[in-house]
């Protein structure tokens, strides 16, 4: 009797638990689970990201993942430029990327199913000036040629917050779309006044001498926002726990970076050789002059910051019609975050191998006999 009570209570805990798969999990999602928990096989996840110090974590979670015996690997994909990024994470070729946070509200007008799960930095943005300008404040830029990195970028948000803060219009500044590699020798050869960039291309200028930076963001809008970890959303609805290690691991690696000048260098060894094929001493610049040039530290996302970038992006028509803060961010991860560092291991010389994206070819001309465009185009018309 006993032996019977007993395989019928095992029996009804066999069937809860294979209808908990199949109403909650999936079989096939359960199926493959378990094989790669036999197997030892660990789930892989693409991530592009650009060779800037706003995009640091990515290589650093990478680092620490290939280092590691456990927990998810992605790969890590270099671009050299947004637009081919947006358009790999359009149709679905990549699976997430760090984005700046206009160009996601965009890509989300525009009927792309991508959100927001969390902030790669904070600041780290610098607008520069020739080192022999006569420019010591911001009013003085009024009538000035501006480069910036596209419409679509946090530094137009922030000059437009500058403009009202000292009664000036945006359209008063003559803004110029310009690849931010190019910047520092526009600036050097007189093509251009000043520049509004993210890191390392400010450092570059101030390091060969050329330039100097006139403010940072830091000093004027703390706590800056300009890129952040963005996913698709069938990624999103099929693999959480993934993004949310990736996530644990940017606010992880975050963390650490903060806790000295001595773990940023040793993040600017491994990520300069390896991953961004930079100097580390560029990085270890941008890093240490100041410290705080450039934060990894507060990285979940809020609706009161991206609702003020939602505010400026109206007003200066980045953005055709407000969108909810919900559409394009899901904050959710964060609130599981462990909130502990995770050291970076040192370069055991080893390297990684990463992918690189090939760049997008330009558009061919509408007119082949147009004289060819200039190096940097008016920011109202920028390529995209």
């Amino acid at each position: 009797m006993k032996a019977k009570i007993l395989l019928g209570v095992v029996g009804g805990v066999l069937v809860l638990g294979a209808l908990h798969v199949w109403i909650n999990v999936g079989f096939d999602k359960f199926t493959q689970e378990v094989g790669n928990a036999v197997s030892g096989e660990r789930k892989e996840f693409t991530i592009g990201f650009l060779p800037v110090t706003c995009h640091l974590t990515c290589p650093v979670v990478d680092w620490t993942n290939v280092h590691s015996s456990s927990g998810a690997l992605y790969t890590p994909k270099r671009y050299s430029e947004f637009p081919t990024m947006c358009e790999d994470l359009s149709n679905g070729t990549l699976q997430g990327a760090f984005l700046n946070a206009p160009l996601t509200i965009a890509l989300v007008q525009k009927g792309v199913p991508v959100k927001l799960v969390s902030l790669g930095h904070r600041d780290g943005s610098a607008i520069v000036v020739a080192t022999n300008s006569h420019i010591t404040e911001f009013k003085q830029l009024k009538g000035k040629r501006m480069l910036i990195p596209s419409k679509f970028s946090n530094q137009q948000l922030w000059l437009q917050r500058l403009c009202k803060e000292n009664g000036m219009q945006l359209s008063e500044l003559t803004t110029l779309a310009c690849p931010p590699p190019d910047m520092p020798a526009m600036l050097a050869s007189g093509s251009a006044d000043a520049y509004c960039v993210g890191e390392p291309h400010c450092a570059r200028a101030e390091m060969d001498g050329s330039g100097r930076v006139l403010l940072q963001a830091k000093d004027s809008w703390p706590g800056f926002i300009s890129c952040a970890f963005v996913v698709r959303q069938d990624a999103l609805d099929t693999h959480r726990e993934l993004i949310q290690e990736v996530v644990n691991g940017i606010a992880g690696s975050g963390l650490w970076l903060e806790q000295g000048v001595d773990n940023r260098f040793a993040a600017a060894d491994v990520v300069g050789s390896v991953y961004y094929n930079q100097k580390p001493e560029l990085l270890k610049w941008v890093l240490s002059k100041p410290v705080d040039r450039v934060r990894y530290d507060d990285l979940a996302p809020e609706q009161g910051d991206f609702d003020e970038i939602m505010q400026i992006g109206i007003e200066i028509g980045m953005f055709k019609e407000p969108l909810a803060f919900e559409r394009y961010v899901d904050a959710s991860f964060h609130a599981n975050v462990p909130h502990k560092p995770i050291p970076m291991p040192p370069n055991d010389g080893q390297g990684r191998v990463v992918a690189v994206a090939a760049a997008k070819p330009p558009a061919p001309a509408a007119n082949p006999a147009a004289p060819a465009a200039p190096s940097a185009a008016p920011a109202s018309n920028p390529a995209k």
